[in-house]
């Protein structure tokens, strides 16, 4: 057993889009891990139902499906009570739910817009608000927010998607100090590229981990308590190097070069 699996340890677990992805990887691998009880809150019914089942037949008592859109706040709170109430408390929320979202800026209305960050957004924000009052009368408790490497190297043609989830890494990096002091852990994590249905029908780029290989990353990343939990080495360059004075002239090279890529109907990353 290694460290990242011992903080997993009795831990009780709720993981949003739980059903399907990286958020299924993830809920599996904690149970793997020892996880005392893991929640899949998901929209997705047909997922949800078969990944539950599958899940409670290899770890029985351990598992619980809700059915939950993180769009909807009181759907949220509702979802947060009943794990709090089958698992006895809440250790670990994974706000794993969302979206990449494409497509040109002008085609774009104020109503997509406002769609995007109630998934991308503020599902997270709802799913903070609830579960604090259950870690702060137990004493701790870790949240760990799914970003992406969008937020740290945002691309043409992806402006919805670069912007919510840079607004969920800087809401989950800020506020990571105002709980430090109550035994509160907040972390971002990005999954780095991974092969799922995020892509929407087009082949996973090259090189692509798989759902599983990402949540053990994260998983790491989120024992040790890291700030920042990156991915993949694709994620550690936009981290290093996007936000850089010395590196701005590459960066405008690389990213036009994706911009007209993605223009001309070849999807870079």
């Amino acid at each position: 057993m290694d460290n990242a699996s011992e903080y997993y340890q009795g831990k009780v677990a709720i993981v949003t889009g739980g059903a399907s992805g990286i958020g299924l990887a993830l809920a599996e691998t904690l149970l793997s891990y020892g996880a005392k009880k893991a929640v899949l809150a998901d929209s997705h019914d047909e997922n949800l139902h078969r990944e539950s089942a599958r899940l409670s037949s290899l770890y029985a008592d351990r598992v619980l499906g809700i059915h939950c859109n993180v769009t909807k706040e009181e759907e949220v709170r509702r979802m947060i009570e009943t794990a709090a109430e089958f698992g006895g408390r809440i250790d670990i929320l994974f706000n794993n739910a969302g979206a990449g979202l494409g497509g040109a800026f002008e085609q774009q209305t104020n109503e997509d817009w406002e769609k995007a960050f109630a998934l991308n957004f503020y599902g997270a924000l709802y799913g903070i608000r609830a579960v604090l009052p259950i870690m702060r009368k137990q004493g701790s408790g870790h949240i760990v927010n799914t970003i992406s490497g969008i937020a740290l190297a945002p691309m043409a043609y992806q402006t919805m998607y670069s912007a919510t989830k840079a607004a969920l890494n800087g809401l989950t990096l800020a506020l990571r100090y105002e709980l430090w002091d109550e035994n509160i852990r907040v972390t971002s994590a990005t999954p780095g590229t991974v092969a799922t249905a995020i892509w929407q029908g087009r082949e996973a780029p090259p090189g692509a981990q798989s759902p599983e290989q990402s949540a053990h990353a994260i998983l790491a990343g989120v024992a040790k308590n890291e700030r920042l939990v990156l991915g993949d080495q694709q994620d550690v360059k936009g981290a290093k190097h996007c936000f850089d004075p010395e590196a701005a002239a590459f960066m405008d090279e690389y990213l036009l070069n994706v911009a007209r890529k993605r223009r001309a109907g070849e999807w870079i990353v």
